[in-house]
């Protein structure tokens, strides 16, 4: 891989982490599961060529790093959405199970 096709690579990572960070806030963890898959592999083929990365490039990797940050964020409040959901299902049923046993005969 050349300089420039290290940078087009790192571009292209920085493409995909911003429709990650828009699937993330969705909710498609599928989707956002494979963007992250692609963009893992952009990454690691930068790093293999670029040991040092000049000014631009580093933009681009911080660029990167408040993305990902923000689509972990939005994937972390789905799940504890999710939870809460789920713990209030949990004290709803147990509250059927001991009163159903009040009932009248």
């Amino acid at each position: 891989m050349s300089h420039g096709a290290a940078t087009v690579a790192l571009e292209r990572a920085l493409e995909i982490s911003r429709e990650l960070a828009a699937v993330a806030e969705g909710g498609d963890v599928l989707m956002a599961v494979n963007l992250d898959a692609e963009r893992l592999l952009l990454l690691k083929s930068f790093r293999l060529e670029r040991k040092q990365p000049n000014a631009g490039e580093l933009a681009l990797l911080r660029e990167i790093s408040q993305l990902n940050d923000r689509a972990l964020g939005s994937m972390e409040h789905r799940l504890r959405s999710k939870a809460r959901a789920m713990d209030m299902a949990a004290v709803g049923r147990r509250a059927v199970a001991a009163y159903s046993n009040t009932r009248q005969r």
